[in-house]
């Protein structure tokens, strides 16, 4: 399958004229050998190429035989592009080392012999040529590429040498930044537990303050708690006393007044009963006058009675009146 019959719609003039292909410096195969034609497609940064296809039928091997085909359309020549690389990687001191020049650099296979082989399955001498000098051309720019990634034995140990370099002046800065945080750290801390105790001993102040302050306080309430206890049992024995006293005062004042009255209460006796005499001594005389003494006496008995009552009344009122005032 080629290029027309992949892209018919983009067929050349050259190849509906029916032209064959020419192999020059640029890699072309000309009319005379019946080649193939080379695609070339853009892809990113770079071009991938098919430098060679199928000339003929598809060989089987590397160098069998070729058979000859008609020839077929030429193709225009495209403008001519350097092979592209990638881009070489970033590494620790990176620096361009020259392992060969290419004019200085050997072959890795026999041109003769393969231009003499392909001679021998139908290319013509230049064409041979033309191919092995693009093969070489693959094979210098795959070396280069090989070669953007690798350093010599004595670059190798410069490189070493530097990085052990760069590790003992890393260490040397740790060593010292080392000893540079251990200070401050040391520093830091006995700064810390300056203030640490500082704080520490102003808490127990405050403890000691606030500890003496609630003692004083509790001992002066307690002591005014005591005095207050003192003072009303004081005042509760002075009224006991008072009180014991004005009972014995008013147990006196009872009795002396219960002794008038049985002093008034004999008196009043003896002179019922003296009365009473009389008043039989007058009615003996005379017989009616007996039932004006009974009447008589017992009004005398009545009279007798409601003062009694009286008097008790009296002096149980005197009584309350004083208990009153006292």
């Amino acid at each position: 399958m080629n290029y027309t019959s992949q892209h018919p719609s983009r067929a050349r003039p050259e190849e509906r004229s029916g032209g064959g292909c020419v192999v020059g410096e640029a890699g072309w195969v000309g009319p005379e050998a019946g080649c193939s034609h080379r695609s070339e497609e853009m892809t990113g940064g770079g071009y991938s190429a098919s430098l060679f296809g199928r000339v003929g039928r598809a060989w089987p091997g590397p160098f069998s035989a070729w058979v000859p085909q008609p020839p077929r359309a030429l193709l225009s020549p495209l403008p001519r592009r350097g092979l592209a690389a990638t881009h070489p990687r970033k590494s620790y001191d990176v620096r361009r080392v020259e392992i060969t020049p290419p004019e200085q650099r050997k072959v890795t296979f026999d041109t003769h012999a393969l231009v003499r082989d392909l001679e021998t399955h139908g290319f013509a001498k230049e064409q041979a040529e033309t191919i092995v000098s693009a093969l070489i051309t693959l094979s210098n720019v795959s070396l280069e590429t090989v070669y953007k990634d690798m350093v010599t034995q004595a670059q190798q140990e410069i490189t070493l040498q530097q990085i052990m370099a760069h590790l003992d002046s890393i260490r040397k800065d740790m060593v010292i930044l080392e000893k540079s945080e251990f200070a401050n750290l040391r520093a830091e801390n006995e700064k810390m537990k300056i203030e640490l105790d500082q704080v520490k001993q102003q808490l127990m102040n405050e403890t000691s303050k606030i500890q003496a302050d609630s003692k004083l306080d509790i001992n002066l309430e307690r002591s005014r708690v005591t005095d207050m206890f003192t003072d009303q049992e004081r005042k509760l024995m002075e009224a006991t006393t008072e009180f014991h006293k004005k009972d014995s005062n008013t147990n006196s004042i009872i009795s002396e007044i219960s002794n008038k009255i049985d002093t008034e209460i004999a008196s009043l006796k003896t002179l019922m009963e003296s009365n009473k005499l009389d008043t039989i001594r007058y009615l003996a005389g005379n017989g009616d006058g007996f039932r004006l003494l009974k009447q008589r006496t017992s009004l005398q008995l009545l009279s007798s009675n409601r003062l009694n009552l009286l008097h008790r009344k009296t002096g149980f009122k005197n009584m309350m009146v004083w208990l009153g005032k006292v």
